[in-house]
This record gives C-alpha cells, sequence and structure tokens, in this order.
C-alpha cells in the first residue's frame, strides 16, 4: 500500500435506490475495517442525486443493514443531493481557472458526433467543440452544460493498491459534463467534490469503478487536490463463476438476516471472499481489525457458496450466548410462555449444535414448545416404556448422566439394547426422529414433565 497520510479517512457511498445488496456490504467491511486498523475515520455518504429513484424506506434499509453488521460510522450521514449547490459552484471555479468551460452543443450536434465517431470505427465521444469558443458566440436558447478541460495528450496512470499500476491514454478520455444544462452537477463532480471535502484518503470499491476513477483523477487534478489512494477489487461470483445476482443470492442484507444467518458469519464470509489472512477461514471482527491490510486483497473475483456460509453459520451459532440465540428465536417465532422460554433456554447447548442456521434453530426447538401429543405405542413398545416410567418415577437425582446411568441400567436388567429404549421414547417425547440426546431432553423437560407424558402415553395406549 502506498505512504499512508496522518489520519486515514475511508468512506461507504451507497446510492439508495435499493436495498444494501451483499456486494455494497463487502465494500463498507473492507473500508471500515481499513480505518479501523489504522485507528482512522469510517464516513457514510448517501449518494442520492438521482431523486426519481431515491427513496427513504432505501435509506432506512441501509442504515439498518450496515447496524445489523456491527459497521458503525464516525460522523453523521453526508446527503449529496444536499451538497448540489455547492459542487455547482466549485464547477464554476474550474471555468475561471481555464480548467473547465460552457459547451452550447445542441442534442442533434452531440448525435452528429455519435454517428461519426462510429463510422470510423472509434468511441462515440464528444470531440471538443466548444472548448475554445468564447460564449459570446453561443446560440440563443440553449441552456449549456460545464464540461472539463481534460488534457488531450499524455497518459494517466493510478496506482492501485489492489490492481497495481494500471495506465490510460488520455485521448481516450472525453471533456466529461461537470454540470448538466439543468444546473444539476454529474455524479463524477459530486463524487470528488464530498470525497475531497470530507477528507477521504483511501477508497476501495469495486473494479466497475475503474474507469470512473480515471475520470475523477482528472477532475481532482483540474482542482489542484491530493488524489485519495484507490483500490478496486474484483466483484462477487456466484458458484458457477458467473456474476452475482439474484438467482446466486445478490439480496438484501436483510433477506440474509431472515434467512436466519448471524450478522458475525456474514461479515466472516465477506472478509473470505476478496482478503485473506494466511490459510484462516473463521476470523472474528477483532481478529479482522487487528490483521486487516490492503496487501492481501486478491485480483481475482471470489464466489459466494452457500454450503460454506452455512457451515460458517453454524460455528458462530454453536459459539454464540444460549440468551442471545433465545432472543433471535423469540424474534422469528414471536411470544411464547416463559415455561416454554425457560425450556428453550435450557436445552439450548444440545439445539445449537445441529444448528446451521437459526431457522433450522427455530424448528429444533419446537421439541420444546410443541403441545404434547401422546403418540401409537405398539404392544412390545409399551412394555418396555412401563417399566422406563417406574425407573424414572423412582429416579431421586434428575441430571443427564444419572438418567443415562439409569436407562442403561435398565437395558441390560430387562437384557434388550438400548436402542430399544432410546428409539420408543424419543418418539413419545418428541415425536421426532432427530433430537438432541435423551437424557438431555429428559433433562429439559424435567421429572414431573416427562413423567406426566409418559402416563399419558401409555393411558392413551391402553
Amino acid at each position: 500500500m502506498g505512504k499512508l497520510r496522518m489520519s486515514m479517512v475511508t468512506r461507504f457511498a451507497p446510492s439508495p435506490t435499493g436495498f444494501l445488496h451483499i456486494g455494497g456490504a463487502r465494500t463498507a467491511l473492507f473500508n471500515w475495517l481499513l480505518a479501523r486498523h489504522h485507528g482512522g475515520k469510517f464516513l457514510l455518504r448517501i449518494e442520492d442525486t438521482d431523486r426519481a429513484r431515491s427513496t427513504p424506506e432505501a435509506v432506512e434499509a441501509i442504515f439498518k443493514g450496515l447496524e445489523w453488521l456491527g459497521i458503525s460510522w464516525d460522523e453523521e450521514p453526508v446527503f449529496q443531493f444536499s451538497r448540489a449547490s455547492r459542487h455547482v459552484e466549485l464547477a464554476k471555479q474550474l471555468i475561471e481557472s481555464g480548467n473547465a468551460y460552457y459547451c452550447y452543443c445542441t442534442p442533434e450536434e452531440l448525435e452528429a458526433m455519435r454517428e461519426d465517431a462510429k463510422a470510423r470505427g472509434l468511441s462515440p465521444k464528444y470531440n471538443g467543440m466548444w472548448r475554445d469558443l468564447d460564449s459570446k458566440d453561443a446560440p440563443e436558447g440553449i441552456a449549456p452544460v460545464i464540461r472539463l478541460k481534460a488534457p488531450l495528450e499524455g497518459k494517466t496512470t493510478l496506482n492501485d493498491i489492489v490492481q497495481g499500476s494500471v495506465t490510460v491514454d488520455n485521448s481516450q478520455l472525453d471533456d466529461m459534463v461537470l454540470v448538466r444544462s439543468d444546473g444539476t452537477p454529474t455524479f463524477m463532480l459530486s463524487v470528488v467534490v464530498d470525497d475531497h471535502e470530507m477528507g477521504i484518503t483511501h477508497v476501495i470499491r469495486g473494479d466497475d469503478h475503474l474507469t470512473n476513477t480515471f475520470r475523477q483523477i482528472q477532475i481532482y487534478r483540474a482542482f489542484g487536490w491530493d488524489i485519495p489512494e484507490y483500490g478496486h477489487i474484483p466483484l462477487i461470483h456466484g458458484p458457477d463463476g458467473a456474476k452475482l445476482s439474484k438467482r446466486h443470492g445478490a439480496l438484501g442484507v436483510e433477506s440474509y438476516k431472515d434467512m436466519g444467518f448471524l450478522p458475525e458469519a456474514i461479515c466472516n464470509c465477506l472478509m473470505r471472499l476478496g482478503w485473506s489472512h494466511g490459510d484462516d477461514e473463521i476470523i472474528t471482527i477483532r481478529q479482522a481489525i487487528e490483521w486487516f491490510s490492503t496487501d492481501n486483497l486478491g485480483k481475482s473475483a471470489s464466489r459466494l457458496d452457500f454450503t460454506k456460509l452455512e457451515n460458517l453459520n453454524g460455528h458462530y451459532i454453536r459459539e454464540a450466548n444460549n440468551e442471545r440465540l433465545l432472543r433471535c428465536l423469540l424474534e422469528i417465532i414471536g411470544e411464547i410462555s416463559e415455561e416454554k422460554r425457560n425450556r428453550i433456554l435450557k436445552g439450548m447447548n444440545g439445539l445449537k449444535q445441529r444448528s446451521r442456521t437459526l431457522l433450522e434453530l427455530r424448528d429444533i426447538s419446537t421439541i420444546y414448545t410443541d403441545n404434547f401429543s401422546a403418540p401409537e405405542i405398539d404392544e412390545s413398545s409399551r412394555e418396555i416404556l412401563a417399566k422406563v416410567l417406574q425407573k424414572l418415577e423412582a429416579s431421586e437425582e434428575w441430571t443427564e448422566a444419572s438418567l443415562e446411568a439409569s436407562l442403561r441400567s435398565l437395558a441390560s436388567e430387562i437384557a434388550i439394547s438400548f436402542g430399544k429404549i432410546a428409539q420408543p421414547l424419543r418418539n413419545l417425547l418428541t415425536g421426532r426422529k432427530i433430537t438432541p440426546s435423551i437424557f438431555e431432553m429428559l433433562w429439559v423437560f424435567g421429572k414431573d414433565e416427562s413423567v406426566r407424558r409418559l402416563k399419558t402415553a401409555l393411558d392413551c395406549n391402553v
């Protein structure tokens, strides 16, 4: 990475035209980690200049998505549209310094330029028609745009902190529009002015912005401002290697929450999509802040693998605090009785070992929340369960260890395999084939409820 300035400032600048998608979340995370690693600032800018598509709901979704992921910003968010007059003011300063000019081309003239370029096999671009003309010669009734007076010769080189040195011939870039004929600033101008006035020193963003960066460098140079250091990361691809789309999971961050993922699992997954620390797969936020370096950002596209994400999420569920998991479950299933809440919490250690998502945790936790319905019991199982009932009623100690010792002792006493006890008892208690251990469930239900269920089932099968 290039030489660090005295105080690092990074930013995330989404457009509020939809949800916070997974690629945007990764961009925010990398910029946040870079700032936190160097003890700098991470700022948030809402690029809401597309008034037709920008919505308050999208702004709120961005805020909530970042907050859920644990990505905090250090100052009040900047709303780009509110600064439009400042952007235009500075564009006019470029006219005064000779680095920009008014262009009075008609739509018909611009179309003719495009057609001429295509006819000659060139990329369509503005030919600089008004570059050296005087505004006194402007036709009546034409509202001008303001264009940058870009260098016509030479090259622009970007020392990208991810891609390395990248060079573009200036002849490939035309005199871009800075202010439209309706007096509104363009994206290119607004981004440069805001980044400069927010003190942004480093920008990590998708490599689909690489062409924009060369244009923005020209604007920086026209103003005589310091240029931030840029790092352009490849876009995220789906498991099949194609560009990430909705069918792959290019969804809003809130959708991943709804699918039962924990924020730390999403962050860990995003870190591994384009950044690495040796062979480490499990990386906590604290570790990432300590280790993060742009030197380890990759140049190759990464693939979002849902199987890996689910396995990663399972790890974080197993590591999570039981009370926190209960709160997450209650957000999904709604209010339940205190007795059922206590059962889930008591059995959480066993439940979370068998869950990769909160939805799976919800499904298996119904063992302790569903109302009991006595199942049918065949005669041979009925005789065994009657003996189990006697053992359980006689049990003075009610722990997993004591229950296991007692029931295994019973299997030896009546000369059967323990499976002939476990299978009907599991079915009786829960109606499920896959559950936590029998001893754990008996302990969670408690003696009174376990005995009640056995008696009810046996009475129903008389």
